[in-house]
């Protein structure tokens, strides 16, 4: 600080605030280096005179290190040698009054009420305690353009692209930097798709796929897949959160390529990344081992649920199932799926895993409570040999 100073046409500026930190005590214990220098100056005790003549012979040498001065203008800002000498403590007010970052990412207070509070930029010539809570000793503001300029070498500017979770779309925007401080920021019209697309990645990966526009048939194929996996764990996709989470890079990133946010990602986009993640022979032995339907011998096509508790769950109005002597299943046949059978109303009457011994047993006792409820339909007294129906009886019959 003191040969730079001296270089720069501000030498004895630069020698007395080296003898004011180097002897305690100097100036008083105000935290503001400008405070102290005025009071060093005007303090004519016996130690201070020594300290002058101290601060004297450093210039001396200094001068005789450095050469001549500089004869541009003067580095006469104490915050600006204060920089020098310690330009890691270069310091950027955050939050609440009084709290700064350094430059080496440690954190440092003042209290609300000093004059330094106020200041945007310190340099931090001594601080006491924590490294992120250090109370601030000694200090002078300093110009966010005189950091600029001073310490051009190690400014650098880069470009960051981020998630906004207000908005939930991924903002660019140019940073100017001195170690932890950020000196200017502005905003990126277009930054990298390619970062914009990582930033996207990233916050689905930390807040997980429910930020996502998952479809039904997405969300069937995918408990489909893992019905699967239990029934028989070799050769299927792992379509899991956990795994997905782990692999979004390979097959989500491709997938939403060019979107900016959340709300601009499609479910059809989803979709079809799943798809990438089955081959096509995988697909056909799915649809035989786990189809999507069950088709009932009236004609209908009635969705599984794969995704109920105690098991693939078939919900359908009983009289769908007359005539029907086997109990359904899945699984090329292996597995019974768990039956809801439902009344006209679509209200659940019996839940069985055996239709045939439920047709034998307490059929009868539930066709005398539906028949009671809902005449116009037909309740015969052998539904496994019954024709099956989606319709009530004919009027007058």
């Amino acid at each position: 600080m003191v040969a730079r100073g001296a270089a720069e046409g501000a030498g004895r500026l630069a020698a007395d605030i080296a003898v004011l930190l180097t002897e305690r005590g100097l100036g008083g214990t105000t935290t503001d280096l400008d405070e102290r220098l005025r009071r060093f100056r005007q303090d004519r005790s016996p130690r201070a005179e020594d300290a002058r003549r101290l601060a004297g012979r450093w210039l001396a040498i200094a001068k005789a290190l450095g050469g001549h001065e500089n004869p541009g203008e003067p580095l006469d800002d104490p915050g600006r040698l204060l920089a020098l000498a310690y330009p890691d403590r270069i310091a950027e007010a955050r939050g609440a009054p009084g709290a700064f970052r350094l430059a080496n990412g440690r954190g440092a207070l003042v209290e609300p009420h000093d004059g330094l509070a106020r200041h945007k930029y310190l340099a931090i010539a001594e601080m006491q305690g924590a490294a992120q809570n250090a109370r601030i000793l000694l200090a002078a503001p300093i110009a966010r353009e005189d950091i600029e300029a001073d310490f051009a070498a190690h400014v650098v500017e880069e470009d960051e692209v981020r998630f906004d979770d207000n908005t939930g779309s991924v903002r660019g925007r140019r940073i100017r930097r001195y170690g932890r401080l950020v000196l200017s920021e502005k905003p990126i019209e277009k930054p990298d798709p390619t970062l914009v697309t990582a930033a996207l990645v990233e916050a689905i990966r930390k807040r997980g796929l429910g930020l996502l526009p998952w479809s039904k048939n997405a969300e069937a194929l995918r408990t489909r897949m893992a019905f699967a996996r239990r029934a028989d764990p070799e050769g299927w996709a792992d379509l899991s959160d956990e795994h997905l989470l782990e692999t979004l890079d390979d097959w989500l990133a491709p997938a939403i390529a060019g979107r900016r946010s959340l709300a601009d990602i499609r479910a059809e986009d989803l979709s079809n990344a799943l798809e990438t993640l089955i081959d096509w022979g995988a697909k056909q032995r799915l649809d035989k081992l786990a189809p999507t339907h069950f088709a009932a011998p009236t004609g209908s096509h009635v969705p599984i649920d794969y995704e109920a508790e105690n098991g693939p769950v078939l919900a359908i109005r009983v009289q769908e199932l007359y005539g029907l002597d086997r109990h359904p299943t899945i699984g090329e046949g292996r597995i019974p799926l768990v039956v809801e059978l439902l009344s006209p109303a679509h209200r659940p009457i019996q839940i069985t895993r055996d239709l045939p011994g439920f047709w034998k047993g307490s059929w009868k006792d539930v066709r005398v409570d539906m028949k009671g409820r809902y005449p116009r339909h037909l309740w015969p007294e052998d539904p496994a040999t019954a024709a099956p129906t989606t319709r009530a009886k004919p009027r007058g019959t």
